[in-house]
């Protein structure tokens, strides 16, 4: 296993990171969160090894909580949007418990030319009760209120590698840990081996912590109690 300190500097080779500026206490882990891109570096379609982001692409998912049924469907659109200066691409998520739909939101998401890695913009949320939207709970973007992007997925995954994926103080600070390249997954898409396990934590939240798994060539396959069910690929493969 790569000790977490090295891992940290290999990042920063791998997805063009920095390390960070901020001191930290000697016993708190370090997040990435710096990560040395430029504007030019940026596209917003592309294919990280576990992060597809082109229009069209689908991922859907179902699972259940106590006696909830569940249901995630994440779609690529074929639109963009600019954030903090810069074009990003749409990935809408929708989310239902039972028959009702309880979230909709609007992700922004570019691709570096340069690393492969994948970044995070922000999110628009919708959150619904009774077919009505009650709030925008957990919305956020980069270069507002002190946001700034962060990383989704890097372009190279090592083993014990952290990383900040949203960096908007009292928002969303969503941080992960790379814990596992090899891990085996059954969903009711197929069995998958030498699967890539996401450690996810934040610190507005200690001690609560959620797992994804990830393959090469699809993408997210299981998310807490939902599990991938069906994946599409698109034929749009050009930057727009």
């Amino acid at each position: 296993m790569i000790r977490a300190s090295v891992a940290a500097f290999l990042l920063t080779l791998y997805a063009g990171a920095e390390e960070p500026k901020t001191p930290v206490p000697p016993d708190e882990p370090v997040f990435t969160q710096d990560f040395g891109e430029a504007v030019e570096d940026f596209v917003t379609t592309g294919k990280n090894p576990y992060f597809i982001l082109e229009p069209g692409y689908v991922l859907e998912y179902e699972g259940t909580e106590g006696k909830t049924k569940l249901k995630l469907a994440i779609t690529v659109l074929d639109e963009t949007k600019k954030v903090d200066g810069i074009k990003t691409r749409i990935v809408e998520e929708k989310e239902w418990e039972g028959d009702e739909l309880i979230e909709v939101s609007r992700n922004y998401f570019a691709i570096s030319k340069r690393t492969n890695a994948v970044y995070y913009f922000g999110e628009d949320v919708d959150m619904y009760k009774g077919g009505k939207v009650v709030s925008h709970d957990g919305s956020w973007l980069a270069g507002k209120d002190g946001a700034k992007f962060g990383m989704i997925m890097p372009g190279t995954a090592l083993l014990g590698a952290r990383y900040m994926q949203e960096v908007a103080p009292e928002v969303a600070m969503d941080r992960a840990e790379v814990v596992s390249l090899d891990r085996k997954v059954t969903t009711p898409a197929g069995k998958f081996k030498e699967v890539l396990k996401i450690q996810e934590s934040t610190p507005l939240e200690p001690g609560h912590i959620e797992y994804k798994y990830y393959v090469k060539g699809i993408g997210l396959i299981k998310d807490g109690p939902v599990k991938l069910v069906k994946h599409g690929k698109p034929d749009v493969t050009e930057d727009k």
